[in-house]
């Protein structure tokens, strides 16, 4: 049973009416459920039951420490991309050695903050990249653990600015040099080779691309102990899709069964790195009516969130469902509308030709399926505070990141002497 339901008409998450938080905590604010959370990463964990895989959440899809810690209690590790990341994980209680540190843009300070925390795996993913953290670790006397991550050149059918799996992409390296790369890196002073890396992009709806670059990643594995190279470990990526309209997300099963036909026999321990498929669908974007406006051309319905609150709609085109706090009546009246924010850009959008009942200033609406990719990407464009968020367990609820108040983002700024 979905973590978001109505009860005697009006939208709870789990045993929390959400117009309990909007008086309590203000709009627009995030809100998300911990139960929901906490049954995606067991079913995920069932799904992989008998292979040697360790789940390392995407902690760029949502980076707030109470979640992270939520799936830390679990058992999860972490998969970062930055040394912000990194020390978010840490502090919400994953072990360094528990944590991948993936991207293509790692600098020698970051390297340095893996090293010095004991991480568990650093994916490489070029030649100058793999050469900087071999100095790295020499100058610290220590031996990073790496992992090269290949790009198999698999299409997606997803977004273009989350595909990641081509060689027109910058990720990874072409497959076909993995063996000279990896024998490289295993004559590297400073770099301990454990295996191979892979990700094809994100918000995957189809499988058969995941069979296709794991066959090709198995492949690769063979090739190199043929050749003499240790593998002991790979790491499978993520991107596993979730429902946001009404599409059909893949089985948790069915992708399981995969790995096992691919790289189930090779003897390695796996890592899988899932961030939206856990959190995804977990959360909302609780927000309040300001004003309904018509245009001869299109109906309005202007909310206090904006694109600098969920960015998602306006820079991927992504599309949520979005549904009235208060349940509509059998049979009420339903207009076509456009849900926009107060920023001054055209492209300030939540969603486009929706169907909602007549809301009048005041009413609640929530934008779904937004745990992901939602507060971890806004901005305070337009002088706006940062969004705050909230989680939800049982009836309790409690804020996990408060509204940012403008003039805190104020204070921030310094005026050089000649303008004082």
């Amino acid at each position: 049973m979905s973590a978001f339901a109505y009860r005697d008409g009006r939208l709870h998450a789990e045993g929390v009416a959400l117009e309990t938080i909007a008086e309590t905590c203000g709009t627009p604010v995030y809100v998300y459920s911990q139960t929901a959370i906490e049954d995606a990463y067991r079913e995920f964990a069932g799904a992989l039951d008998g292979l040697n895989a360790k789940i390392c959440y995407g902690v760029k899809a949502n980076a707030n420490l109470a979640v992270i810690r939520t799936l830390a209690r679990l058992g999860a590790g972490a998969d970062v991309v930055s040394g912000g990341e990194l020390a978010r994980a840490v502090a919400a209680g994953i072990r360094p050695a528990d944590i991948v540190f993936s991207g293509v843009g790692k600098t020698r300070d970051e390297m340095a903050q893996a090293l010095t925390a004991g991480i568990g795996q650093l994916n490489v993913e070029s030649e100058a990249e793999l050469a900087a953290l071999g100095e790295v670790a020499q100058g610290l006397g220590a031996s990073a653990p790496t992992a090269l991550r290949v790009n198999p050149d698999v299409a997606v059918d997803t977004t273009d600015k989350i595909a990641t799996g081509r060689y027109e992409h910058k990720f990874g390296i072409p497959i076909e040099d993995a063996a000279r790369v990896y024998r490289r890196g295993s004559r590297t002073p400073g770099i301990r080779m454990v295996g191979l890396a892979i990700h094809i992009g994100s918000q995957i709806l189809d499988l058969s691309p995941y069979r296709s670059a794991f066959a090709a990643l198995s492949e690769s594995v063979r090739g190199l102990r043929r050749a003499g190279s240790a593998v002991e470990r790979l790491d499978l990526g993520g991107g596993l899709g979730i429902s946001y309209i009404g599409e059909t997300a893949p089985g948790l099963g069915d992708f399981a069964d995969i790995v096992r036909d691919t790289v189930g026999s090779l003897g390695c321990e796996l890592v899988v790195e899932p961030g939206r498929r856990l959190v995804g669908n977990a959360g909302l974007l609780l927000s309040r009516v300001l004003y309904s406006k018509e245009t001869p051309e299109k109906r309005f319905l202007i909310v206090d969130a904006a694109m600098n609150d969920l960015l998602r709609p306006t820079l991927y085109r992504a599309e949520h469902e979005v549904v009235p706090v208060t349940a509509p009546a059998d049979g009420q009246e339903k207009r076509r509308v456009d849900v926009v924010g107060p920023v001054c850009e055209t492209g300030d959008y939540l969603a486009q030709g929706v169907e909602l009942p007549m809301l009048e200033e005041g009413d609640l609406v929530a934008i779904e399926s937004a745990g992901a990719y939602g507060a971890v990407m806004a901005s305070q464009y337009n002088g706006r505070g940062l969004v705050g968020e909230v989680i939800v367990r049982g009836d309790a609820h409690a804020v996990i990141r408060p509204f940012q108040d403008p003039a805190i983002l104020q204070a921030l700024d310094r005026l050089p002497r000649w303008l004082e």
